[in-house]
């Protein structure tokens, strides 16, 4: 599937820009946004099949159920509870600690749809796991990923949201108004 995946990418004229890639890691966060639409996933695996990699993700478990949960496990899925604390950073450091290599993909806002106030699991999890994150913007207006070259935890989380914000401000969702809107600074 990843041939076909790859060639679906290309075909439809999407690119990716690889400054940073390879990345010199083998345990990392890929961190998206703007995630405004269904369609993100189907452009990530594309970008995954283009650079040859297997990136993890988590998704809300109701995802994972018949007749298509497994299709999502057999993608690279882990089922998440959204609904109550799980310690979901807990149970994935564990796994980065354990694996030699593993690589997971989170979306900051945590939905589909626009929220000022983002999720902070990537940066308790990268902190906890001693861990870089890779910052990874979907632009449909230019139909290109970019990928920042990784970054670890080495300020407060509000700063480096903020940081984050600022950055991922330049890509248009596909549903732009849902998107990442460039924050207010005071």
């Amino acid at each position: 599937m990843r041939k076909i995946y790859a060639f679906l990418f290309k075909a439809l004229g999407w690119s990716i820009d690889t400054t940073g890639w390879p990345i010199p890691y083998k345990k990392y966060i890929l961190v998206v946004a703007p995630h405004t639409s269904n369609w993100d996933f189907l452009v990530g695996l594309g970008a995954r099949a283009v650079l040859q990699f297997n990136p993890r993700y988590i998704g809300k478990k109701e995802l994972f159920v018949w007749p298509i949960g497994w299709l999502f496990r057999k993608l690279g899925g882990y089922p998440v509870e959204r609904k109550k604390n799980t310690n979901l950073v807990q149970s994935l450091t564990e796994i980065f600690n354990k694996e030699e290599a593993f690589i997971l993909t989170m979306t900051p806002e945590g939905t589909r749809s626009y929220r000022d106030e983002w999720k902070t699991g990537f940066y308790y999890l990268a902190k906890s796991a001693q861990i870089p994150m890779v910052p990874v913007g979907f632009d449909y207006k230019t139909k290109r990923v970019v990928m920042h070259e990784p970054m670890f935890v080495d300020k407060p989380v509000d700063e480096l949201i903020l940081e984050l914000k600022m950055w991922f401000s330049q890509f248009e969702g596909k549903n732009p108004e849902w998107g990442v809107r460039k924050p207010i600074v005071k």
